[in-house]
């Protein structure tokens, strides 16, 4: 995997091969960030990634001037590579060690942009279950913007939150709002 943009743009990052992930692929970076830089000055951002998995969506948002970024992430070995790989960059990422789902039930954060990364494998309810927690805790900025990464045959259009979806090769990212309902 390789920084698309920003301060270490080409940079390529080598994950130990023994971490269970699937990284995000250049492609469908490429085509989120194109989507983000539309909305977003990334240095006044709030990032959470969750299901961080090697960091590759932290460090995409650090290069390009975020500094306010949590990783969250269950394996440990995940957790000490996005560590010591930020460390490396010179990237004040905060990382954390836990069950997504039982973060997202206590978080003390409200982020702009909330992007998750979780198995392609979950259920349905599994990902809608993210967004569920999202909204009912109330964890977006106002202007924020939930992105949940899927594989092509995952449906999310049945949230409330929902609002788009685009497709880059296998995979998905479905894009989530708060609505009134929500405030």
């Amino acid at each position: 995997m390789r920084i698309i943009s920003g301060s270490n743009k080409g940079k390529r990052i080598i994950a130990p091969k023994k971490l269970p992930v699937r990284p995000t692929t250049d492609m469908a970076k490429e085509g989120l960030f194109n989507i983000l830089n539309n909305h977003y000055h990334f240095s006044a951002l709030r990032i959470l990634d969750l299901f961080s998995g090697t960091g590759n969506i932290s460090y995409e948002f650090a290069s390009r001037g975020a500094e306010q970024i949590t990783s969250v992430d269950g394996n440990f070995e995940c957790v000490k590579f996005i560590k010591k790989t930020a460390a490396e960059l010179n990237y004040s990422i905060t990382v954390i060690k836990s069950d997504v789902f039982k973060y997202l039930e206590k978080s003390p954060i409200t982020a702009d942009v909330i992007f998750a990364d979780p198995p392609y494998d979950f259920s349905t309810e599994d990902f809608l279950r993210i967004a569920e927690l999202v909204f009912k805790n109330n964890l977006l900025s106002e202007d924020g913007m939930l992105i949940i990464e899927s594989g092509k045959h995952t449906d999310l259009s049945t949230s409330p939150n929902f609002v788009e979806k685009r497709g880059y090769g296998g995979s998905v990212f479905s894009f989530f709002y708060k609505t009134g309902d929500n405030d």
